[in-house]
């Protein structure tokens, strides 16, 4: 996954914006990175990887995230099997 793409693809939030927020706001917790524009407050599909990013930025190391095509598709996934609810407005799942 690139710094531009989706991470939060409920409520657009990029992962660029994510580490950016973690950067600055040094959040404590993993769940504080809600407060980065609601990411992972939709359908939940991205909250393991939001804490993937929280505690690769706590080792100082990269985080390791899927492509994006790999990451829509999951959700996609996700989704179908009933486990996640996007909200109005958010990126559609996979046709």
């Amino acid at each position: 996954m690139e710094p531009g793409d989706e991470l939060c693809l409920c409520f657009h939030v990029t992962r660029r914006k994510v580490e950016n927020f973690i950067r600055v706001e040094r959040p404590v917790r993993a769940a504080q990175l809600a407060e980065c524009y609601g990411a992972g407050t939709g359908c939940g599909w991205c909250r393991p990887y939001l804490k993937r990013l929280f505690e690769a930025a706590e080792r100082q190391a990269d985080a390791e995230l899927p492509s994006a095509d790999q990451y829509a598709r999951g959700r996609t996934n996700y989704v179908r099997q009933g486990r996640g609810n996007p909200p109005p407005g958010a990126t559609p799942i996979d046709g």
